[in-house]
């Protein structure tokens, strides 16, 4: 069966940890292709129809932005809290 649609999408978030944060958030969905420099990485989606492309296109990018948003959580929790409590 041909794949009449397709979209890629290279990764890269702000550490090279974050960035692998994301890859792992893909493993059961996805096989990611990490640039030489391992930077950043990227995936493809193939789908003979478009609506279910972007049904796909969703649903990676849910976990993407649980994953980022997770991170940047933590990221703001580890920098502590500039708000005097005493």
């Amino acid at each position: 069966m041909a794949s009449n649609w397709s979209l890629t999408l290279t990764v890269q978030s702000s550490t090279p940890a974050d960035t692998k944060a994301l890859a792992d958030a893909l493993t059961t969905d996805e096989i990611v292709f990490w640039t030489t420099s391992r930077d950043s990485f990227h995936f493809t989606l193939r789908e003979q129809k478009s609506k279910d492309l972007r049904a796909m296109w969703n649903t990676r990018m849910r976990g993407i932005i649980a994953v980022d948003s997770l991170l940047s959580s933590l990221s703001m929790e580890s920098e502590g809290s500039s708000t005097n409590t005493q």
